[in-house]
């Protein structure tokens, strides 16, 4: 057993190294897991849909093979980390391998991307929500009205119209 780490090492540590810690080195909760793999049932549904010919984000990922650089197929399955990783020495998250989702439809492929999200956004998108994108707003403060830095993320605005005299939105 080691020795009861000092105060200075304890002031210096990052505040969430405990989570990031267990997160990632000790596994994901309670059954110390650390990849989670699409289930056979779901993945083969998908693979009788869409024919997928290319997996970006195998496990286990074959030596020095990377998903974000490499081309594509013609009919991909995305199914990338649910957090960040170190790539190249900065940090990349979900945006990166949309943004290269994005990249290869651009040439005529299909990408179906899959990731967690909160359910309410697919209760609005089901309800015929119109997405738009407000950018990363500067909310302004409730004492002064001074508007603060932003968040760092864009703000989403879903709209539901009502029906027209047609019943169509």
């Amino acid at each position: 057993m080691s020795a009861p780490a000092s105060a200075a090492n304890r002031r210096n540590r990052h505040p969430k190294a405990a989570t990031f810690l267990n997160k990632w080195y000790q596994g994901n909760g309670e059954d110390s897991k650390h990849y989670w793999l699409t289930p056979p049932a779901l993945m083969h549904e998908l693979q009788q849909e869409f024919a997928f010919d290319f997996d970006p984000c195998p496990y286990p990922v074959p030596p020095n093979f990377d998903g974000l650089t490499c081309e594509w197929g013609q009919s991909n399955y995305v199914n990338p980390p649910f957090g960040s990783i170190t790539y190249e020495g900065k940090k990349k998250g979900p945006t990166a391998w949309a943004r290269k989702a994005i990249e290869e439809h651009k040439k005529g492929k299909r990408v179906v991307f899959v990731y967690p999200i909160d359910k309410w956004v697919l209760m609005m998108l089901a309800a015929g929500a119109k997405v738009r994108n407000l950018g990363d707003v500067r909310w302004c403060a409730t004492e002064d009205g001074t508007p603060g830095n932003g968040t760092g993320r864009h703000i989403a605005a879903f709209v539901l119209e009502p029906p027209n005299e047609k019943g169509q939105r």
